[in-house]
């Protein structure tokens, strides 16, 4: 059982904008309270959708290239991103079930 595999600044590319499959990055911190809620929100969705949908997490604190390239203002911000394109987005504490749904509209 896999759950979401961190990255930083220099997997980035490699990680997501390369990757086969679409990628769900979780942009995070540790200090950051929401980000703690949907962190198991995630890993579940790893879980899940396993072999369809890589999903990963991003220290905004120690990676912050990749924060300021797509504009993280708030986090949690969780980017979908589909043959090296960002696809789409949700910002904040969301429920699993916005999560899937969203995620579903590009499998």
């Amino acid at each position: 059982m896999s759950a979401a595999e961190a990255i930083t600044d220099s997997t980035f590319k490699e990680e997501v904008l390369e990757s086969p499959i679409p990628v769900l990055v979780d942009f995070w911190a540790p200090w950051c309270g929401p980000c703690r809620m949907v962190s198991p929100v995630v890993d579940k969705i790893a879980i899940q959708y396993e072999g369809q949908v890589k999903v990963v997490k991003v220290n905004t604190d120690d990676n912050p290239a990749v924060a300021s390239q797509y504009g993280i203002r708030s986090i949690p911000t969780l980017m979908i991103f589909k043959d090296g394109q960002r696809v789409d987005m949700v910002v904040g504490a969301v429920p699993e079930s916005t999560l899937a749904t969203t995620l579903e509209k590009y499998l």
